[in-house]
Parts: C-alpha cells; sequence; structure tokens
C-alpha cells in the first residue's frame, strides 16, 4: 500500500470539507433527512485521494470525512451508520443506542485501516459508544468512491443528483428512498387527488 504525498493529502481534505456538507444539505432536503431518520454512509479515503480503492488509505482523509458526517447527523438530528470495506463483510459502524432501539443485528469487531477502512475506523472511535451491525435498511445514504452501500438502503432506492458528482477525486453516489407504490393504473398517489377523489363521489369500480 503506497503512501500519499502530504499535498494529496492535505488537497484531499480540503475538497472533504468544502464539498461534502453541501453535497450532505443537498441530499438532507431530497431526503427529508431528520429526526426518526437513518443515513448511510460509504467511502474511501483511496478514491478520494485519486488511488485505487484499499491501496492508498488515509487515517486523515477518513476523520476528515467521518468528522463532517456525524457533525451534519447532530444539526440535522438523524442517526448515521457508516459502512465497513468487504473484509469486514460490509457491517456498519453505528451508536449502541442506534443499534437497540433499531432492533439491529450487532456483531463483533473493531474496523481499522486495511480491515473495515479508515472512514468506518474513524467514525468508531469518534462516536462515544460505538459497534458493528450487519446491515441496516437506510432512508438515504452517499457513496463516496463508488464502494456500493445499495445493500443497506431501503427499497425503493431513488438516485440523487447533486451540486456536484465528486469529492476530491472520487465519484460520489447519493440516494433517497421512498415506499413502494402499489395498485397500478387505478391506483391514487397524491393527497390532494384522495380528497379530489372523495369530495367527487366517484363510484368504485366494480371490481373494487
Amino acid at each position: 500500500m503506497a503512501p500519499l504525498s502530504k499535498a494529496i493529502e492535505a488537497e484531499s481534505i480540503a475538497a472533504v470539507r468544502r464539498d461534502l456538507p453541501v453535497l450532505l444539505a443537498h441530499l438532507a432536503r431530497e431526503a427529508d433527512l431528520g429526526p426518526g431518520k437513518l443515513l448511510v454512509v460509504g467511502a474511501s479515503t483511496s478514491e478520494v485521494a485519486g488511488a485505487r480503492i484499499g491501496s492508498a488509505t488515509s487515517v486523515a482523509i477518513g476523520q476528515a470525512i467521518a468528522e463532517v458526517v456525524l457533525a451534519f447527523a447532530r444539526e440535522a438530528g438523524c442517526d448515521v451508520a457508516f459502512q465497513c470495506c468487504e473484509h469486514l463483510n460490509r457491517a456498519l459502524v453505528v451508536e449502541k443506542a442506534v443499534a437497540r432501539s433499531r432492533g439491529l443485528q450487532e456483531v463483533t469487531a473493531i474496523p481499522v485501516p486495511g480491515a473495515g477502512g479508515a472512514v468506518a475506523a474513524a467514525a468508531y472511535l469518534a462516536m462515544a459508544n460505538a459497534c458493528l451491525v450487519s446491515t441496516v435498511a437506510a432512508d438515504a445514504g452517499i457513496d463516496i468512491g463508488d464502494t456500493l452501500i445499495g445493500m443497506h438502503l431501503r427499497p425503493v432506492a431513488v438516485p440523487v443528483r447533486g451540486p456536484m458528482r465528486d469529492i476530491g477525486q472520487a465519484h460520489v453516489v447519493m440516494a433517497r428512498s421512498r415506499p413502494p407504490l402499489i395498485g397500478g393504473a387505478r391506483a391514487v398517489y397524491h393527497p390532494d387527488e384522495a380528497r379530489r377523489r372523495m369530495a367527487a363521489d366517484v363510484p368504485p369500480q366494480p371490481d373494487a
């Protein structure tokens, strides 16, 4: 694993602190993030610095990402889960209180750079009482560096296009979730239309 130059690391940290809050604020508006909602975060510090995922892990970049996300979550009032890398089967770092309140399955490991990832490791140490859980069903997510967070989003996942597509050199994908739409052509999904139908006293269809 090749170490990053100090200049690249500093430039990457500056990009994280400048751009990540903007993207998180945009996602919060699109996904209505707030109390009771869960955000999942996946990030590769190597990709942020312009290297292949897993090849140039940076603790300093990981700490910057974790700090920005945790500050955002405190302000928004939402819960947050940090996805570990594949070596820990993409388990997630959460506060123990979040694991208990959501009925999540706790698993045992402590993420570190190289086995969990720098972001998850930084988040684990930054949280007051952290643990790992095997899976979550998050309301929204941000993936920095194509770390594949889709397995931890609840269906139905809907892409969210932000004001920028990269943080540093890492490609960023965001998503929100919505409940599945059911009922086919006759179904109504908007409250105003439902009220209009009721006010119009529309007769039920024969097979209703």
